[in-house]
């Protein structure tokens, strides 16, 4: 084994080891309001569900030099609302460019061809082509010198038609496909999938031997 002392690394160097094994990482792309009510939206992959009661979600955003604020940051800490999208294979790529830099008056939306509308809950709007929407208040607040650290509580859920089956509160994961960053530029999508059946090796489940198991859960 390469034995790394995280201590003797700088922050560039620890960034690039942790982002780029921690993979793959489910991507958050979060829409806030500008104080001129410009719609932000902003890809995160520093992202992922942390529990169910209350419903809770994190969100990381990065400081800009000189301890300066993505718009994200700034709306989520004024207004204390956002809507965190997971993008799916269909829209990965304007997810994509939601990520270039544009002046705070300038929406992603626009830039991208994305279209909003509005949210059930709270004052950021949705976005259509987005498969599943949690809308989001602001749960608490933690500050690292190099991030904030969000901790959003899901208000309301908004998913495409047909995805959820609301007898049995299942998600039809067959008729669902995000994707997820894999470090540096590289994305994956979740097309090769597996399922391991209790007391069933690798092997077997790779065989496709209770490959229906996923599709229910």
């Amino acid at each position: 084994m390469t034995e790394i002392d995280f201590a003797q690394l700088g922050t560039y160097e620890r960034y690039k080891l942790m982002a780029s094994l921690i993979v793959p990482r489910p991507i958050a792309l979060v829409t806030t309001l500008g104080a001129d009510g410009t719609i932000n939206a902003a890809p995160f992959s520093m992202f992922n569900m942390m529990g169910e009661d209350p419903p809770v979600v994190m969100l990381s955003v990065n400081k800009l030099q000189d301890s300066a604020q993505k718009d994200t940051a700034t709306n989520i800490l004024r207004d204390k609302e956002f809507v965190v999208h997971i993008a799916d294979e269909a829209m990965a790529a304007a997810m994509h460019r939601c990520g270039d830099r544009l002046a705070p008056h300038e929406s992603e939306l626009d830039h991208t061809g994305l279209t909003a509308t509005p949210s059930q809950s709270v004052r950021p709007p949705r976005i259509v082509q987005a498969p599943v929407a949690f809308e989001c208040v602001l749960h608490e607040t933690l500050e690292t010198p190099s991030r904030y650290v969000f901790i959003g509580r899901v208000q309301w859920l908004a998913v495409r038609d047909g995805l959820v089956d609301t007898e049995k509160w299942r998600v039809r994961l067959q008729e669902f496909f995000p994707v997820g960053r894999f470090g540096a530029s590289f994305y994956i999508n979740c097309r090769e999938r597996f399922a391991i059946e209790a007391g069933e090796g690798l092997a077997a489940a790779q065989s496709g031997v209770g490959s229906t198991a996923i599709d229910e859960m």
